[in-house]
């Protein structure tokens, strides 16, 4: 069996290296090392951002937006790119042929976990340089609430990832991948976006944020029922 199939496992004197972490962070580790390699995920979504970011400008010309459009505004572009990068998680080891490997050599609640860290960090990562972005180059994007703003941002971040992790590995053997996987994600997707949306107005508006506690309780309640129900769903969904 090729090296590069079982970058996953080291060999040492031709023998397999007894792991000494958990199989998911060993995933974990492989995923940011082919990214740093190829840079395929970081250089897709930076370019989508940037060209979405730059059409939205130039679109409103020095307008001023209501803190409602903004937050909805903010939450398209979140979504979109997330279209944008979540999906490579597992159509990368499609295109390398590594599948079959990491089905032998990885228990499938191994392979969500470390998938799902993966697109953790890639959805937060995301998601922080959007709102820089927004603070920068759109007028009139104010936050008055920051803690409240940021635990809305981190908490869809983790939210989309949960859900588009698990999307992900069932349209990753489709025909038509691209399509499928914003087809898919959008329904899921939908209560943590309106969630996102509401609680985000409320932290750009000069209102008491107790008004979020109900938005608050939909995300985290969102992302336990999505962690767990993928918990117990992946073992079908990676192995048929």
């Amino acid at each position: 069996m090729p090296r590069t199939v079982l970058s996953l496992f080291p060999l040492r004197d031709g023998k397999r290296r007894i792991m000494t972490i958990h199989p998911a962070l060993a995933l974990l580790a492989k995923d940011f090392r082919g990214e740093w390699r190829t840079r395929y995920a970081v250089n897709t979504l930076l370019m989508f951002i940037v060209v979405t970011l730059s059409v939205v400008v130039f679109a409103l010309a020095g307008e001023t937006l209501t803190s409602g459009v903004q937050a909805g505004l903010l939450w398209v572009v979140l979504f979109f790119s997330a279209m944008n990068g979540m999906s490579r998680s597992f159509l990368s080891e499609e295109e390398r042929g590594t599948t079959l490997t990491l089905r032998l050599l990885a228990d499938p609640s191994a392979i969500y976990l470390g998938k799902l860290l993966f697109n953790l960090v890639l959805a937060l990562l995301l998601n922080v340089f959007i709102v820089l972005l927004f603070l920068v180059f759109l007028e009139g994007f104010l936050i008055r609430q920051p803690g409240l703003f940021l635990a809305v941002i981190l908490g869809g971040g983790a939210g989309v990832a949960a859900a588009t992790t698990v999307i992900a590995a069932m349209i990753a053997r489709a025909g038509s991948k691209g399509p499928l996987f914003p087809v898919l994600s959008f329904p899921v997707l939908l209560p943590l976006l309106m969630s996102g949306i509401s609680a985000t107005k409320i932290a750009m508006e000069e209102t008491e944020w107790t008004l979020a506690l109900p938005e608050l309780g939909v995300l985290a309640s969102y992302i336990a029922v999505v962690v767990a129900a993928s918990f117990f769903l992946f073992d079908f969904v990676w192995k048929d």
